[in-house]
């Protein structure tokens, strides 16, 4: 599910480089923090709302759908959702198709939204500034950052999801084993309860 929380730039660049194209954007780490800041605008949305903000509410599994509602910044918070007008301001300006207007780290940290109801000693500058001030350089090389992701697409030793990628996810097999289960309790109401 990574596209979930890709920014419309980093979907483009990363649709580019596996058709081997030269990507459209050379400023790779500033995109990244960019794309960070994106991505944190996805967690945000899925922890109010509970679903991901680009998934086509009528065909949620329609990848190609999902694409291009990322491409075209298209998402909608529900009604019976209840979100601060200061919070909705924040949203909007985090899912921003064009990296260079949307809003910065530095710009969250003093917005109305962010700064509600914040701890004192993090409201101080002073405190605030040392404590997420971004370092001069990296805080690893390209090299360092490319073979963490390398090592980070290997499944560990152990892992189902071979399993996963070979046969498919299959949920009978898995209520099966909690069905089997002699510590668990799996109510009719689909809570899980555990025996003490």
């Amino acid at each position: 599910h990574d596209v979930y929380i890709m920014s419309p730039m980093v979907l483009l660049d990363s649709v580019m480089y596996h058709l081997k194209l030269p990507t459209a954007n050379p400023s790779f780490l500033d995109e990244m923090k960019i794309a960070d800041v994106w991505s944190c605008g996805v967690t945000l949305y899925v922890m109010l709302v509970g679903a991901y903000p680009f998934e086509d509410p009528d065909e949620p599994k329609n990848f190609r759908k999902t694409i291009q509602r990322i491409l075209s910044v298209q998402y909608s918070i529900p009604d019976y959702v209840h979100i601060s007008s200061e919070c909705r301001d924040l949203i909007a300006k985090i899912f921003v198709g064009n990296p260079a207007t949307r809003i910065t780290i530095p710009e969250i940290r003093n917005h109305p939204w962010f700064l509600k109801n914040l701890p004192a000693d993090l409201v101080d500058d002073s405190t605030m500034s040392s404590q997420y001030e971004e370092p001069e350089q990296p805080m690893q090389s390209m090299d360092e950052i490319m073979q963490i992701l390398a090592e980070a697409t290997i499944p560990a030793a152990g892992s189902r999801i071979n399993q996963f990628l070979n046969d498919g996810l299959d949920l009978d097999d898995d209520m099966d084993d909690l069905d089997s289960d002699a510590d668990l309790d799996v109510e009719s109401s689909g809570e899980i309860v555990y025996a003490m």
